[in-house]
């Protein structure tokens, strides 16, 4: 797997792989360094994840073994993920979800994504999506944070606004932090490990703000 820039050698990574299991590690690896050259390693994690999903997703409903190319484009405050294959048949999020080997597919792109859609090329088609980053990745984290936490253990009666909300979240928030916690410990992981790789994402995240 050889990464060209076709337009622009410091915003543009060009990645030609064929869609098998093996691939897609080596993949996620050279996406990981392309975002490190880039000095982007905060959005390694989130990019990592959905280019499993997109490269999965081809091996799934494309087919095992064909050829496809990864674009990671790198726009202001903004990466651009495209992910080409040969197939014409655009992919939806019902289609495209995964059971629970192979991830939950473009709804995970509905969730992490800036945005997200799909074109014709003249090959085929191409799938992208686009993730903040600096401060809009900030905002982005915020509202998937409210989201979570107004529909935590189905908490409808999240108050509207005011202190009363503030304290609703706030509650919610302790009690998934520590419910995320039984998860990775049950995992056999360390929590204290996890609270200080979150902490450090955070402050990475926070001074580039």
């Amino acid at each position: 797997m050889l990464a060209t820039n076709s337009r622009n050698r410091e915003d543009r990574c060009v990645l030609p792989f064929e869609a098998v299991p093996t691939e897609v590690r080596l993949l996620r690896k050279a996406v990981a360094a392309q975002l490190d050259q880039w000095g982007l390693p905060t959005a390694c994690d989130e990019t990592e994840l959905i280019v499993t999903e997109l490269s999965t997703n081809v091996i799934k409903h494309v087919g095992e073994g064909v050829s496809a190319t990864l674009i990671l484009e790198r726009r202001r405050d903004r990466l651009r993920v495209e992910m080409h294959d040969k197939s014409t048949v655009r992919p939806t999020p019902r289609s495209a979800g995964c059971d629970g080997e192979c991830g939950r597919g473009l709804h995970l792109l509905t969730a992490m994504a800036v945005d997200w859609g799909t074109i014709v090329t003249v090959m085929g088609k191409a799938v992208w999506c686009e993730i903040a980053l600096g401060s809009e990745a900030a905002c982005r984290r915020m509202e998937r944070a409210v989201d979570a936490l107004e529909n935590y253990q189905g908490r409808r009666d999240v108050p509207l606004e005011g202190r009363l909300r503030e304290s609703a979240l706030e509650e919610s928030a302790i009690e998934l932090i520590a419910d995320l916690l039984h998860w990775t410990s049950a995992r056999g992981l360390d929590p204290d490990d996890v609270l200080d790789r979150a902490q450090l994402h955070y402050e990475a995240e926070a001074r580039a703000a």
